[in-house]
């Protein structure tokens, strides 16, 4: 249980739960999406436009770096994840309000489901000095044990 403990520690808890959603995007949900979900079926969105088909299996793979990247990059707190992580995010927001006003005929309630987006967009900009941090600790508490236990 501690080894599970440990690798939330040292961020917030919001954060973790960006951590938590890019290893299910990274490990259950884009595999399925790209090997067994038929073409007929998919759909990925961008901005707020929607493709479908070979369109969307062809930027699956793309989606899933980014996923793949964001988890990696959460579990290391990296430091190019500043401001990588928001831009994506912003990215989300701009497509959480252009998708309702293309496909749904719901005029402005896109901005509404926006917003929570944008917050978490700002809070990444915000965060600026979490990253880096856990990596930064790592190698000097490694570099301490060396130096406890006699090597330079």
């Amino acid at each position: 249980m501690e080894p599970i403990k440990s690798l939330f520690e040292g961020r917030p808890i919001w954060m973790n739960a960006l951590l938590v959603f890019c290893a299910y995007m990274t490990f259950i949900y884009m595999p399925f999406d790209l090997f067994i979900k038929p073409v007929a079926e998919d759909e990925e969105i961008w901005f707020g436009y929607v493709l479908t088909g070979w369109a969307a299996k062809a930027t699956e793979p793309i989606h899933w770096a980014i996923y793949g990247g964001g988890f990696y990059g959460f579990l290391k707190m990296k430091s190019w994840m500043h401001p990588w992580a928001a831009v994506y995010v912003f990215q989300v927001a701009i497509a959480m309000a252009v998708f309702p006003w293309l496909y749904r005929d719901a005029g402005f309630t896109g901005i509404a489901v926006a917003v929570p987006f944008v917050i978490l967009g700002v809070m990444l900009l915000r965060s600026r000095d979490s990253f880096g941090s856990l990596s930064a600790a790592g190698s000097v508490s490694e570099e301490l044990e060396g130096n406890q236990n006699g090597q330079l």
